[in-house]
């Protein structure tokens, strides 16, 4: 990557536009807000993704925003990505859909970062952060929206800093642009502290961003020591009631997770991770199918830098699907069978197995999410495996009181405050839970709402119901066969 100074302004009347049209809409809005600004500094990626580069952002644009004193807004740098819409409208990156839906894959990233005293140049580690996020979304083909939340682990400028996390909200100055190629919106990267991402996840992301200090417009300070909860401790008491009274708005994450059938002996062939031919199962209606679709599709918070793949710089566009991917479809979709050839079979016993990060969670899913009758999702990140918590109001479940564990193709679901997990080669299976089932557990797995690192493993046990949940070290998902 290497810094540039783009050629800027309108082409002369009768010559060819000097930038193709989705550039430069982008180009029209960011002129909008910084007239004076033709020319910014840019970080651009020296070999296109197009051309076979690692960086899927062919720009990050670099501007000095004065802020707004009588907003509170203190002085800032305001970064604008280009790429993951579509600039070109000729197929090299994105599939050209026409200018009615999104453009690309509907938005750009935008970030603000306060500007330090004696600071002349912006820096340029939040462009390589933009990248990190954009590899992400072109390698997954998952969409952001407003109101996730993306667990980094690390200061995001490398430093000592307490900001270690990001929160992705609309950005405050920046319309949404309507193009040739379709309609951009910008996504704003807001840095936020663990405690803070902590209290999104219990609650939601756009309620902290209403007191995450930053002023109206999030600039994030780098340099800041104390959570928002340090500096006023009654927003504490803001946030429990909000957890009690709206539960979490978190729907998913991705994780490090699997689940085995304790039904049958280890050497069975057709264990948890068979599929089986047979009779068509009962469906789940098609409203929650969307939901459990939508929350796989955009609903993850990214649970570790690992999360974020990187993209093979050999990786060509005419190599790429021709259409994004659906989030429920597995990288081998096209070798599964069929779901109307897939028959429902009776469970026994469950097996659920979690890391240490995603087992703090459970406490969140059934106290933040099932008890207000909301589902929850865990995506794993080493392959196709996910586990979505989903409440009663779900119709059409196939596991009852007489038989409350049950498997179907490829997801596995509890209910009545219940379970689904999706796997490429793995049944559907569900639990039943009661709600009284579901507070036992909460006091049982109490110790799981700190995150303070703990000896691992940790097993919960509930002979009676046939469920048991492991709370493991990373390394026996990084080394499976071990």
């Amino acid at each position: 990557m290497d810094e540039v100074r783009p050629t800027s302004g309108a082409p002369a009347h009768g010559l060819v536009p000097l930038f193709p049209p989705g550039l430069q809409a982008i180009y029209g809005e960011c002129r909008r807000l910084y007239p004076e600004q033709a020319n910014p500094l840019q970080v651009t990626a020296i070999v296109k993704y197009w051309l076979g580069g690692p960086d899927p952002l062919d720009y990050i644009s670099m501007y000095r925003n004065m802020g707004c004193p009588a907003q509170d807004v203190q002085e800032h740098w305001h970064y604008v990505s280009f790429g993951l819409s579509d600039l070109y409208g000729d197929n090299r990156v994105h599939e050209f859909t026409g200018a009615d839906g999104p453009s690309g894959f509907g938005f750009e990233l935008t970030f603000r970062l306060k500007r330090e005293a004696g600071e002349t140049a912006p820096p340029t580690w939040p462009a390589e952060l933009m990248q990190g996020l954009a590899r992400y979304v072109f390698q997954s083909e998952n969409t952001f929206c407003s109101g996730d939340h993306v667990s980094w682990h690390s200061p995001l400028d490398n430093s000592e800093s307490r900001i270690q996390h990001m929160l992705l909200t609309e950005d405050p100055q920046m319309q949404p642009v309507h193009t040739p190629f379709g309609t951009v919106s910008f996504l704003q990267i807001v840095g936020v502290c663990t405690e803070e991402l902590q209290a999104a996840q219990q609650w939601n992301g756009q309620g902290i961003l209403e007191l995450i200090a930053g002023g109206p417009w999030l600039i994030t300070d780098m340099r800041r020591g104390e959570t928002i909860f340090e500096i006023d401790p009654h927003l504490q008491e803001r946030v429990d009631m909000g957890i009690e009274t709206e539960g979490s708005n978190l729907s998913g994450v991705s994780a490090k997770c699997v689940w085995d059938d304790l039904s049958r002996p280890p050497d069975d062939e057709e264990d948890s991770r068979s599929i089986c031919i047979g009779s068509q199962p009962r469906r789940l209606s098609n409203k929650d199918t969307e939901q459990i679709r939508e929350t796989l599709r955009k609903g993850l918070e990214f649970n570790s830098k690992t999360a974020l793949p990187p993209i093979s710089s050999q990786k060509q566009n005419h190599e790429r699907s021709q259409s994004r991917k659906d989030s429920l479809e597995s990288e081998s979709s096209a070798a599964i069978i069929p779901h109307e050839l897939v028959r429902t079979r009776q469970l026994e016993s469950i097996h659920l197995k979690f890391n240490q990060e995603s087992g703090t969670l459970l406490p969140l899913c059934l106290r933040g999410r099932l008890l207000h009758g909301r589902h929850f999702t865990y995506k794993s990140i080493n392959g196709d495996t996910a586990i979505t918590f989903v409440s009663t109001g779900v119709e059409g479940a196939f596991a009852t009181e007489e038989n409350p564990y049950a498997a179907h193709g490829p997801w596995l679901q509890t209910f009545s405050l219940s379970l689904f997990v999706l796997l490429s080669s793995s049944p559907l299976a569900q639990i039943l839970l009661t709600e009284e089932f579901v507070e036992q557990m909460l006091g049982d797995l109490q110790e799981l709402n700190t995150r303070e690192e703990t000896k691992l493993p940790k097993e919960y046990s509930w002979p009676e119901k046939k469920l048991k949940i492991s709370v493991l070290p990373d390394s026996v998902f990084d080394n499976p066969l071990q």
